[in-house]
């Protein structure tokens, strides 16, 4: 079990340097990235994607962050300049954002979850960490990693990996592990075919979260190595940890609910249908993700706007929401709005009806459009009248997208309006 000394762990986590790759592209949310990348995605009604790991850093007690960026990273980068400057340097305190900048060869891109480490490999070692704490920047959780890393070390680990229980059919889509009985990893295999089960739980297995905890000359012995490997794909999950199971100490850290101690909330909302379905429990009564939590707050840039308005109370034109969370400088003009989450900036104007939706930021809806089962994203001018969500086949012959679930994705360049707009 973890150190439960808080001055132990924090004295670990001072002396861990935290790097959070968020260059990825997402492809599977379609249109949601094709002007930015996955972390980038906005989510919660007021969060982007990456707020969630920088605020778990933050929480946990880890003030010295890199960001590692590739893909159309400007929106993320923006957003990060805006609302993640409060650090205070003198204080050795920091988020860097660590773009791919071709630092080993001219020729080369981040080719892998361990190349984009392995090419900032002298940013690292003049931060001089004990630890270095690696962490995707497109998962939806919250976590203290100062647990993870106290137990990365009483365990004498040379490498931990945060790890969750899922069911066998998801597990197709991680790495998937086996552990001896002091959790210890044995076996390692990305995205296979054919996971192997938990022992004694057949339609359960133990998977990769891609958090990992190093000690920091084990990770640069690593890392050189492996860039001299010309079959390899220089990745984490595909490269690194199945190359060293076997000759080093490579434990397993159960991503645990430290109350109940069951399975944490944790999402990967990695497509259209898991996009819209993780922004909806967040309008439950009590969601599996707290967002009100004040001992764990996420944090993120915000921009100063109005309050939420509602408008209008005719019987035939009343401005209203229910079970719906609506974000700030939105208008609700003689419409309703039901079980949908609004992002900020969004008017919904009179005789329209919203439901089941999640509506992006600066989105403008016309007067009696029906919108149902959709995602609409940002900057999106609905025409008057628009009917989108109730016909899957009708949505497809206008253009939009609508997934395996039946969701409806609508963008500007699906209107054939203006894109020009950093998203």
């Amino acid at each position: 079990m973890p150190q439960s000394n808080p001055r132990f762990i924090s004295r670990l986590t001072r002396n861990t340097l935290a790097l959070i790759l968020a260059g990825g592209r997402g492809s599977r949310l379609r249109h949601l990235t094709a002007w930015r990348a996955k972390p980038a995605v906005p989510f919660g009604g007021k969060f982007r994607i990456i707020d969630f790991p920088l605020s778990n850093c933050i929480n946990s007690g880890i003030r010295r962050i890199g960001v590692l960026t590739q893909y159309k990273a400007h929106s993320l980068i923006l957003h990060i300049q805006k609302g993640w400057g409060f650090l205070r340097g003198e204080f050795g305190e920091f988020v860097e954002l660590w773009p791919a900048q071709q630092r080993i060869a001219e020729t080369s891109w981040y080719s892998g979850t361990a190349d984009a480490v392995f090419q900032n490999l002298d940013i690292i070692r003049d931060h001089d960490p004990d630890y270095i704490l690696v962490l995707a920047g497109d998962h939806v959780y919250k976590m203290d990693y100062g647990a993870m890393i106290a137990y990365h070390v009483e365990t004498g680990a040379d490498m931990t990996v945060g790890c969750l229980e899922v069911d066998v059919e998801r597990a197709r889509e991680f790495g998937v592990m086996s552990v001896d009985e002091d959790q210890r990893v044995c076996r390692f295999e990305e995205k296979p075919a054919d996971p192997t089960p938990i022992p004694g739980s057949a339609d359960r297995c133990l998977a990769s979260m891609g958090i990992y905890v190093f000690n920091r000359d084990f990770l640069f012995e690593q890392l050189n190595r492996d860039s001299g490997l010309v079959a390899s794909s220089h990745d984490f999950g595909k490269d690194i940890i199945p190359s060293v199971i076997e000759s080093h100490q490579v434990m397993a850290y159960a991503f645990r609910d430290p109350r109940s101690g069951g399975q944490a909330y944790w999402r990967d909302v990695g497509t259209i249908d898991a996009f819209w379905e993780a922004n909806l429990e967040l309008i439950g009564v009590t969601p599996p993700l707290n967002l009100y939590d004040k001992s764990w707050p996420i944090w993120t840039y915000q921009e100063q706007l109005p309050p939420a308005k509602f408008v209008f109370d005719d019987d035939d034109r009343r401005g209203m929401a229910v079970d719906s969370m609506v974000s700030g400088g939105c208008i609700i003009s003689g419409a309703t709005v039901r079980h949908s989450l609004l992002f900020s900036n969004v008017r919904v104007n009179s005789y329209a009806e919203v439901s089941d939706s999640v509506i992006l930021p600066d989105v403008d809806i016309g007067r009696h459009c029906i919108i149902r089962n959709a995602v609409i994203d940002r900057f999106c001018q609905i025409e008057e009248g628009a009917r989108i969500g109730l016909d899957a086949e009708a949505d497809r012959a206008a253009g939009f997208y609508v997934s395996e679930g039946g969701i409806t994705l609508v963008t500007p360049e699906m209107l054939g309006q203006d894109a020009n707009h950093v998203r």
